[in-house]
């Protein structure tokens, strides 16, 4: 019998429909769009509190620096826009507005990593997890799932102080419906014993697939997904790493500054290696989002590769 296909989520609606139904239940919550609401999933939430949603056009610092400006006034403002955008074209305001002075914003990039594949390089964003976690007391969420999104978006408003999450675009499986979310914890996805593989966000999917089929072929390893990329878990890390002997992280992001560095730095002290998987520190070309997963081999089936490569 064929294995049933599993159903495809959009991460952007159900993040949206997450928001929408917590401002529900709490109307500090409030939306802040430049010209990004409705394709961050929001459209519900303009039409159910027109009062609380906030169009700017296209001025990601400027409307940074007016959700800043709303926190003071005891409002949780949410912003989400392509994720290129809004950790680049407003660094500064997010540097100085909201970390500094520790405002309670929710930043949220949509379409990370090069999820953006047919707009080519401008709408990459893959030094996001780098350049945020850079700054002192910003949290850093990337969910893995639509189930984890929904658990994201609860957490990261009843979070006091700022957070960045990234969503992805393209629709994935719900790998974890009902699992639990707390930020600054892993989840471990499959107990291994040949190595420790760390992955985080919506290229999870692609993960998973891999290393069951490395388990069909008898290659245990271990999976744990880290939808915190900050803080890092990183008792869980160390954990696993001293169990195993060896760790493997993957991400949709260069290999240098994010979840590698991450876990890099929590087992800086321990002398095991660290193999970093994510993409290149080159300028990424354009192409289909899957046709572009298979050129770095980011796909399941690059990924069981050359996981395969490093734990033989």
């Amino acid at each position: 019998m064929a294995a049933e296909t599993p159903t495809l989520i959009d991460p952007r609606k159900t993040f949206g429909q997450a928001v929408t139904d917590l401002a529900a239940s709490d109307d500090r919550v409030v939306v802040l769009s430049a010209d990004s609401g409705l394709s961050s999933g929001f459209g519900s939430f303009r039409e159910r509190y027109p009062d609380r949603y906030y169009e700017f056009g296209i001025q990601e610092h400027g409307t940074t620096g007016v959700a800043a400006g709303l926190a003071t006034t005891g409002k949780i403002p949410v912003f989400a826009a392509i994720a290129a955008f809004v950790t680049n074209r407003n660094y500064e305001a997010f540097r100085n507005d909201i970390a500094y002075m520790g405002q309670n914003v929710k930043i949220v990039g949509r379409n990370g990593g090069i999820t953006y594949s047919d707009l080519g390089p401008t709408h990459y964003s893959l030094e996001d997890y780098a350049i945020i976690r850079m700054l002192p007391g910003v949290v850093v969420l990337s969910p893995q799932d639509p189930g984890e999104i929904r658990e994201a978006a609860k957490a990261m408003i009843e979070h006091d102080g700022p957070v960045y999450m990234r969503i992805g675009g393209p629709s994935i499986p719900d790998l974890f419906p009902q699992a639990p979310f707390t930020i600054g914890e892993g989840r471990m996805i499959r107990e291994g014993s040949r190595a420790t593989v760390v992955t985080t966000g919506t290229i999870t999917p692609e993960v998973v697939v891999a290393v069951q089929r490395l388990a069909d072929d008898g290659v245990d390893v271990e999976l744990i997904g880290m939808p915190t990329v900050e803080p890092v878990d990183a008792a869980l890390i160390r954990a696993s790493a001293h169990r195993t002997g060896r760790v493997i992280t993957v991400e949709e992001h260069y290999t240098r500054g994010g979840l590698s560095a991450a876990v890099g730095e929590a087992l800086a002290s321990s002398g095991i290696p660290v193999h970093a998987i994510g993409l290149p520190h080159e300028h990424i070309v354009t192409g289909t989002y899957s046709g572009l997963l298979a050129r770095y081999a980011l796909d399941a089936a690059g990924l069981y590769e050359r996981i395969r490569l490093l734990v033989r």
